[in-house]
């Protein structure tokens, strides 16, 4: 009995702080998406793909600053791709679920297996048509 309620208290516990990060991570990317809809292409000429692509990284990264170090989170994470005018631009957050180890570690529990059960990668998007 106590195995059973332990796993239910520990997995309410345990999955608490990834639903917590992908619903950051939700609106870190959808922050990126609309943060580049600011940049002008007339005054940035060229370099407009490579602004609008910084840009969104910088502001998913900026909404994501609040996470603490010991998750390890890094803006290598944060991609942006983005095919030109009139394309569609997408901010992509992949995060390694090793990286939650770290805060809260996995337990396997006789009976239940490993709590929390996590897919390898938690992975959100957020796009919008320029």
């Amino acid at each position: 009995m106590f195995i059973i309620f332990f796993a239910v208290f520990y997995g309410v516990v345990a999955y608490s702080l990834p639903l917590l990060m992908v619903q950051s991570f939700n609106e870190a990317s959808a922050e990126g998406v609309r943060q580049a809809v600011a940049v002008d292409p007339t005054t940035s000429g060229t370099g407009y793909t490579a602004l609008v692509k910084s840009t969104a990284i910088g502001a998913a990264s900026k909404a994501l600053a609040w996470l603490p170090t010991s998750l390890n989170f890094s803006s290598a994470y944060i991609t942006a791709d983005y095919l030109g005018a009139g394309k569609q631009l997408t901010v992509t957050i992949t995060y390694p679920t090793s990286n939650i180890n770290n805060v809260l570690p996995f337990l396997v529990l006789p009976g239940v297996g490993q709590v929390p059960n996590l897919p390898a990668n938690l992975t959100v998007s957020s796009s919008l048509l320029l």
